[in-house]
């Protein structure tokens, strides 16, 4: 309870609790239902209206005289009394909010006095079981970057109450965090759980993995009708709140199919509608997938043009650039004009070097991101920590091998003569890697045939009994691509890159990484370890970064870059996404060979306020929200 008193006013906080039948319960979804009810504490009555589904609403006073206890015998007229509800949260039976009470009386200094007292009674008598969640004795690491400090933290309903030592409150389940980590969610910035949702919405992979917040519609792809998208998720509701960008391969798609050509004004103009209805409709920002098909075929000032418009309702460029290996250094250039040009922040995504003949090169990378930094662009970049990354079989062949749609490709592939040219394409790029064969190129999931999932190009040209060379390889690749293709994981890139990489300060985590189908397919194991990697082998093993720091790249500079409000710190009146954890065990199992393995460490996990890991078992809850972007307050 705060209270504050003046000559002719006091100003007090105070909780109420109170209970409703459950017939008269809100229904989730409906936008203008309103319940009446009669809120008592101790002897203080008051009758009020409130908006079952607004925070933040005024409420209106129905009957407000003589409210105080007639036993103490103060007896005075109000003059108005308001009451706002700052924050509640609605279950199917017990109601819980906190409310501000604005009392202006005429009244001497004797009656407030015994006003205040009443008040303290009455605080004191409602001091039982006044959280929902209490989590005891923890190691708090709240997302800033400070250090940590012991003290507990107290939920009411989704969010945070108090923050502290020694928690002046009871509740109704207390966790006992001595000897673990208590910190923010962890914030996903680079996911493509598109298509994953109903296959298992309750996104085991990223909750194991401390993860309660991701952001999807990466590298181009994503849902083009971002409002039918979130409705779709508000009905299925996923155990992880979502934030998504949108794709800017998918919006061309819609307009233009797969071909290989500039826009005309007429469809640049109808991408540029698509783009603007999403960030209304609450997208985050905009992605960029610029070595995939048909967004590899678009010039920087189409994309430029469409960031302007994401511009426009505040939001995010994010990019997987044209190239992450000997044309790097013109790939962040590119990046770094469309932010200068559109006038939006940037975020370069899986920031890394690939190729052998590319190791090294993290230095002068990172270099061309600080000066931009230094010159006030509000450039960042994200990473996975493994040396390998996970894309489509395509990718080894050129662009315009891929042009028009699929039955084009099959039958460019079908002629001798293109593919001689995409053998010599491929020899260069082979070469170019210092490398013989592609041994490096391990298949996650070929859907014409499982069994060969788990195996290198090279394993299944042996496997199909071809001769063991780079050229034969070429042609299993090709084929492969004719009956549909195949998602991958390439093995290129240098530890020390990884790690030099990972000190950049103005770098988050990210898995790249969809929901998980346990044991469906060899995915890339960082769909189920990214956090604790990180926590594991980065922090505690090889003491690249500290704890403090890995906890705020994962929290709070996740939610200050895409503006997720009440998100990435523990603080009172913050959502209360929480993961508590043990330093000294926290593990990443999943392995390139077994990847479907869930961390270990991660003792509980909170998601608004709901438990839904608890000792390393999902609980089944299914409390995430849909988190818009700042377009979508722009028209509320």
């Amino acid at each position: 309870m705060k209270v504050t008193t003046g000559s002719d006013k006091i100003m007090l906080e105070i909780e109420i609790a109170y209970t409703v039948p459950q017939s008269i319960c809100h229904r989730r979804g409906e936008k203008e239902y309103f319940f009446k009810t009669l809120v008592q504490l101790a002897s203080t009555k008051i009758f009020v209206i409130v908006p079952a589904n607004r925070i933040h609403t005024q409420c209106r006073i129905y009957s407000a005289n003589k409210v105080l206890n007639p036993e103490i015998n103060l007896r005075f007229s109000l003059a108005w009394l308001c009451v706002m509800v700052s924050t509640y949260r609605l279950f199917t039976a017990r109601q819980k909010i906190t409310i501000f009470l604005i009392i202006v009386c005429r009244a001497n200094m004797k009656i407030i006095l015994y006003f205040l007292f009443l008040v303290s009674f009455c605080s004191d008598s409602f001091s039982q079981f006044n959280c929902d969640i209490l989590i005891r004795h923890g190691k708090i690491i709240d997302g800033t970057g400070n250090n940590w400090f012991y003290g507990d933290v107290a939920v009411r309903g989704s969010r945070i109450v108090f923050i502290g030592r020694n928690a002046p409150f009871k509740a109704e389940k207390v966790i006992d965090a001595k000897g673990m980590i208590v910190s923010p969610g962890f914030i996903d910035v680079h996911t493509h759980i598109e298509g994953d949702e109903i296959d298992n919405p309750y996104a085991n992979n990223f909750i194991a993995d401390g993860v309660t917040t991701v952001i999807t519609g990466n590298c181009g792809l994503s849902n083009t009708d971002i409002g039918k998208y979130f409705s779709f998720l508000d009905s299925l509701h996923l155990s992880i709140n979502v934030a998504t960008l949108i794709g800017h391969n998918d919006v061309r798609r819609a307009v233009m199919g797969e071909v290989n050509r500039a826009p005309t004004s007429d469809e640049l103009e109808r991408m540029k509608g698509i783009v603007g209805r999403a960030m209304k409709d609450g997208a985050v920002g905009m992605s960029t997938g610029l070595i995939y098909i048909p967004g590899t075929y678009s010039k920087t000032d189409e994309i430029v043009s469409l960031a302007k418009v994401v511009a426009a309702y505040n939001g995010v460029y994010t990019t997987h650039m044209r190239d992450e290996g000997d044309s790097v250094v013109e790939a962040i250039d590119e990046a770094l004009a469309i932010c200068k040009e559109a006038n939006l922040p940037v975020e370069i995504s899986h920031f890394k070097l690939s190729g052998q003949q590319n190791w090294g090169r993290s230095i002068q990378t990172l270099g061309i991101v600080k000066e931009a930094r230094e010159h006030g662009m509000d450039v960042t970049i994200d990473q996975y920590p493994y040396t390998a990354s996970s894309s489509s079989l395509n990718i080894l062949l050129p662009d315009w091998v891929l042009a028009d749609g699929r039955d084009s490709v099959v039958a460019r592939l079908s002629r001798k003569e293109v593919r001689k040219q995409v053998e010599a394409y491929m020899t260069k790029k082979l070469k170019n890697r210092k490398l013989s064969h592609l041994g490096y190129a391990m298949v996650a999931n070929y859907k014409t045939d499982t069994t060969l999932n788990g195996k290198s190009i090279e394993a299944i040209n042996l496997i199909w009994k071809r001769k063991h060379d780079a050229v034969h390889e070429f042609q299993t690749v090709m084929d492969m691509v004719s009956k549909g293709g195949a998602s991958m994981i390439y093995h290129g890139m240098s530890e020390l890159d990884v790690q030099n990489i990972m000190k950049y300060p103005f770098n988050m985590f990210a898995s790249d990484a969809g929901i998980r189908v346990f044991n469906e397919g060899v995915p890339h194991p960082r769909g189920y370890g990214t956090n604790a990697r990180v926590l594991g082998k980065y922090v505690r093993r090889e003491k690249i970064i500290s704890l403090e720091e890995a906890i705020r790249r994962m929290t709070s500079l996740p939610a200050q870059k895409f503006q997720l409000k009440s998100r990435g710190l523990l603080k009172e009146g913050y959502a209360a996404d929480i993961v508590i954890f043990d330093p000294a065990k926290v593990k990443d199992m999943s392995v390139y060979e077994r990847p479907h393995q869930y961390s270990v460490g991660f003792a509980y996990v909170l998601v608004n306020g709901k438990v839904t890991f608890d000792h390393e078992v999902h609980t089944g809850e299914r409390n995430g929200e849909v988190l818009y972007g700042p377009g979508k307050d722009t028209q509320q």
